[in-house]
């Protein structure tokens, strides 16, 4: 096989492979096989029909089609080895010339990882915010917990913002119950704009056994847009009593000794948890640093690919929850247009990221063991809420194993960089990326969430977030 490699763009090339006809014999005896398993003739076995048999039945040219389909992506594999060239996507094939006997020739297009000049690690410099656990932040968080332990009281007044009201609540659309629109018994804060638009407006001032009625539009559900009735009676009016702060309900809330001791606990969480914050404010730094650092074009295919998936990823979400895109882009104040050039800005980010972070990869001789890759998929289990094994086989089964092998090597290649940066925090003190990952209430595997939020997972599945108690 002869194969050359023409550059197009500083993405794209052309791989020109000329292949002579005796290297196609293995291609050729499959083919063989895999019809004349497909063909019936009477005094022959299935899958023993000779080949000039199956030439006479299907055709000489049936068999050398199907002989050039399977070689084309072993000898273009070939060619990529012999270039060289990273391929980031599924080239565009096309066959030259082939005639029974002859030589065959193709051309494949294919955008490419292009070479890049990967600056000194150690010239990676950023600024995070200091940790600092206040007296205000450990209030807040008591208060929080105070207010989990809060009872509720009924009381003979009428409701103002905060009681919790225990309502009916039926909502009609033309005179027709709208499914899923009933609940009784449904206990709702008032003031808290959490349940309906207009909701907080119609119950102001109401007390147990009045009946209000308003008028809102639903934003969910078949009538999605469509303007509900509502009637809501309302069955009690609940004031929230909180518990003392003092030892005995640090000691029943919380199981601790004392209120000194509860807060000194709380203290310890809080600063683990805003180690962990600022840890991952220092990964998307030292990662906004290392790309500024970095001229790289960008493989068109490989954005427009991005692109369409976090576009086809929102519509998805959108369309779970009963909404439309036209009604999205109005609460979120944005054009069509808008929305689209954030899809492309946000997919070019992530395509310039991953092309560096390989290159990374490459350049440390970054692999990715058993070990690592098992971890990996437990950690990811526990958070879909299914075992290693579902997950691992869903994996598998998806064809996505080598996508969760890169994302696990880029990782290490991110870490490999952080390691090298200098990180400080505003105050000037070096960051400890060390004790930070060393940071959670049982040990060391601490994770953060897709909004940034720290939390272990116990070795019983239970996920425990840092930031609360």
């Amino acid at each position: 096989m002869q194969s050359a490699v023409e550059t197009l763009s500083p993405t794209r090339v052309r791989l020109t492979v000329e292949v002579p006809f005796d290297e196609l014999k293995p291609e050729l005896d499959s083919a063989y096989k895999k019809i004349g398993a497909q063909v019936r003739v009477q005094g022959f076995r299935p899958g023993k029909v000779p080949p000039r048999i199956l030439d006479q039945r299907v055709g000489r040219g049936v068999v050398l089609e199907e002989a050039v389909q399977e070689a084309v992506p072993r000898l273009y594999g070939e060619a990529v080895e012999q270039s060289g060239v990273t391929p980031v996507a599924q080239p565009q094939v096309e066959v030259t010339s082939f005639e029974d006997g002859a030589q065959l020739a193709f051309t494949a297009e294919v955008d490419i990882r292009p070479e890049m000049t990967l600056p000194a690690y150690d010239a990676v410099s950023v600024t995070v915010d200091a940790v600092e656990v206040s007296e205000a932040d450990i209030d807040e968080q008591l208060e929080a917990l105070r207010e989990r332990f809060a009872s509720l009281v009924p009381v003979e007044r009428s409701a103002a913002d905060g009681d919790f009201l225990t309502l009916d609540l039926v909502a009609t659309v033309g005179g027709e119950e709208v499914p899923g629109g009933t609940a009784t018994g449904l206990s709702y804060q008032l003031g808290s704009g959490e349940m309906l638009e207009g909701i907080d407006e119609a119950l102001a001032g109401a007390s147990a056994g009045d009946e209000r009625s308003f008028q809102t539009a639903l934003v969910g559900g078949e009538l999605a847009g469509s303007t509900a009735d509502i009637a809501v009676t309302v069955q009690a009016v609940n004031e929230r009593e909180l518990p003392t702060v003092d030892d005995s309900w640090a000691s029943d809330a919380a199981g601790f000794s004392s209120l000194a001791e509860l807060r000194e606990d709380v203290r310890t969480r809080l600063d683990g948890a805003k180690k962990m914050q600022q840890g991952v404010e220092a990964r998307d730094k030292v990662l906004e640093a290392l790309l500024a650092l970095v001229e790289v074009p960008l493989p068109q295919s490989v954005v427009d690919g991005e692109t369409e998936w976090r576009r086809r990823a929102t519509q998805d979400q959108l369309t779970s929850g009963g909404l439309t895109m036209e009604g999205y882009l109005e609460a979120e104040g944005k054009t069509a247009e808008e929305f689209e050039q954030e899809m492309t800005t946000s997919a070019s980010d992530a395509v310039k990221a991953q092309l560096v972070l390989d290159a990374v990869a490459d350049a440390e001789q970054l692999g990715v063991n058993d070990a690592e890759l098992s971890e990996q998929v437990v950690r990811r289990a526990q958070r879909a809420g299914v075992s290693a094994e579902q997950y691992a086989q869903q994996v598998v089964e998806g064809g996505q194993l080598p996508l969760l092998v890169q994302e696990v090597r880029r990782g290490k290649a991110l870490a490999t960089v952080m390691e090298a940066a200098t990180i400080v925090d505003t105050e000037g003190q070096p960051v400890d990326l060390e004790a930070i990952q060393a940071q959670g209430p049982e040990g060391p595997e601490v994770e953060v969430d897709e909004n940034g939020r720290p939390y272990h997972v116990h070795g019983d599945g239970e996920v425990h977030y840092l930031d609360e108690q």
